[in-house]
C-alpha cells in the first residue's frame, strides 16, 4: 500500500510541550510544564467576552480581524512604542500567534529557501519552516546567558535566505535581546535583504530592567518585520486563541490571504473582549510583570536549593534548570521520572533543540505561570530529589 504520510509531515513529531500536560494528567502531577495560568483572567475580559455574546457578537467578524478589535492594537501600539499603524492595511487578526507565525511564513517564503531560527527555539518553528517547504538554518543560543556568536550568524545568511525568526522575551530561554543584538541583527536582514519574522508575545513580561525594543522600531525595518504577537500571555486567555500581525501594506496583503484560507478568521465575541483590553491602563502591565516576577524568585531560589543550576530569565515565564547536578545526561528519561515519580511535570529541554545538539539534553524547563499554591506544592514535591 503507498505511504500517505507526507513527507514534510515525517520530518516532526507532535508537540512535546502538549504531550507533557498530558502526562501530567496520568500521573496527576503538578503541571509546571506547558505555558499557561491555572488562575483566572482578568474579570474586566472575561466581563467583555459575555457582554459581547449577549450583545449578538456570534456571527463571523472580519476575516482579518474585527474593527475595534484592529483599532485597539493601534491605540496601543502607539502608546507603548510611539509607532503609527493603519488597522486597514497593517494588521491582520488570527487564530492565536501559532496561526499568526505559519500563516506569515507561507505567505512570504518559498520552497528551497533557507529560515533562520535560534536554538533553543519555540518548538513550532523548525515545524513551520518545513511546511512552507524552507530549510531550517540553526544559530545557537549558547548558556548561561544565552547569548549568540555573532560570526556563527552572520555565517548562517546567504543567498537562500529568505527569513530569520526573532523570539523576545524568549521561549524557552527568558533571553531579552538587548538593542545592540537587534541591530546587528538588521544589519544582516538589510544587507542579505531578508525579511524578520518576530515573535512578541512575552513583550509585557520582562524582569529586573529589561526592555523589550521591537525589531521593526529601529531604522530601515518598518518595511520588512513582519511581528506576531497575540493575547495570550498578556491577558491570562490562552484558550481564546487571540493573535495579531503587524506587518507593511505589502506583507499584510499576502498574509491576509494565506489566513482567510487556513482559518477564516478568530472568535468574532473574543475579539471584541480584547479590544477592551488593549485600553487596560499602563498598571496592569506593571503589575502584571510584578506578579511574575515574584514568582520567578521564588521558583529559582527553590530550585537552587534542591540542587538544580539555573537560568536566570530576563522575560517570559520559563525557567531552564540544568539536569547533570542529579547524576541524569536523559533530559527527556528525567522530565518523565520527575512526572511519575516525584509528581512535577517538565518539559525535556531536548524539544527545543535539533537532534544531536551538544546542549540537547542538559536541560529541563520549568514554568512559573501559577498560583503560588501551585508553585509551592511541585516545590514540596521536589523536596524529594534531595533524598535521591
Amino acid at each position: 500500500m503507498r505511504e500517505f504520510v507526507s513527507h514534510k509531515a515525517a520530518q516532526f513529531k507532535e508537540s512535546v510541550i502538549r504531550e507533557m500536560s498530558r502526562v501530567a494528567a496520568k500521573h496527576k502531577a503538578v503541571n509546571l510544564a506547558q505555558g499557561f495560568p491555572d488562575f483566572p483572567a482578568p474579570p474586566e475580559i472575561k466581563d467583555a467576552a459575555c457582554r459581547a455574546i449577549m450583545n449578538n457578537h456570534n456571527q463571523y467578524a472580519i476575516t482579518w480581524g474585527t474593527k475595534s478589535l484592529r483599532d485597539g492594537i493601534v491605540a496601543k501600539t502607539f502608546r507603548d512604542y510611539g509607532v503609527q499603524l493603519d488597522p486597514e492595511t497593517n494588521l491582520t487578526v488570527c487564530c492565536g500567534a501559532t496561526e499568526g507565525m505559519i500563516a506569515s511564513l507561507m505567505a512570504t517564503v518559498n520552497p528551497g529557501e533557507e529560515v533562520v531560527v535560534f536554538e533553543p527555539f519555540y518548538e513550532n518553528y523548525g515545524p513551520d519552516a518545513i511546511l512552507c517547504g524552507a530549510t531550517p538554518r540553526f544559530v545557537s543560543l549558547n548558556p548561561p546567558e544565552f547569548s549568540f556568536d555573532r560570526a556563527e550568524l552572520a555565517a548562517a545568511f546567504n543567498e537562500k535566505t529568505r527569513a530569520i525568526i526573532i523570539n523576545s522575551p524568549n521561549n524557552p530561554t527568558g533571553r531579552v535581546f538587548s538593542r545592540s543584538d537587534l541591530e546587528f541583527i538588521a544589519e544582516l536582514c538589510k544587507k542579505y535583504d531578508v525579511l524578520a519574522i518576530t515573535d512578541e508575545i512575552y513583550e509585557h513580561i520582562l524582569y529586573d530592567g529589561a526592555e523589550h525594543i521591537p525589531l521593526w522600531t529601529l531604522p530601515g525595518m518598518a518595511e520588512r518585520t513582519i511581528a506576531v504577537n497575540s493575547v495570550s500571555k498578556t491577558y491570562s486567555v490562552t484558550g481564546w486563541r487571540i493573535g495579531f500581525i503587524m506587518a507593511s501594506a505589502e506583507l499584510t496583503a499576502s498574509i491576509r490571504k494565506v489566513h482567510d484560507f487556513l482559518t477564516v478568521g478568530a472568535s468574532a465575541p473574543l475579539q471584541e473582549a480584547c479590544a477592551e483590553a488593549f485600553a487596560f491602563p499602563d498598571s496592569y502591565y506593571q503589575e502584571l510583570s510584578d506578579f511574575y516576577r515574584e514568582r520567578r524568585d521564588y521558583l529559582l531560589q527553590a530550585l537552587t536549593d534542591v540542587g538544580f543550576r539555573c537560568v536566570r530569565p530576563g522575560g517570559a515565564y520559563y525557567i531552564m534548570a540544568e539536569i547533570e547536578p542529579f547524576g541524569w545526561d536523559d533530559d527527556v528519561a528525567f522530565a518523565f521520572y520527575l512526572a511519575s515519580e516525584i509528581g512535577v511535570a517538565t518539559v525535556p529541554g531536548s524539544s527545543f533543540y535539533r537532534p544531536g545538539h551538544p546542549d540537547a539534553k542538559k536541560f529541563i524547563r520549568f514554568c512559573f505561570c501559577k498560583e503560588m499554591s501551585t508553585l509551592q506544592a511541585a516545590v514540596e514535591k521536589l523536596q524529594r530529589l534531595k533524598q535521591k
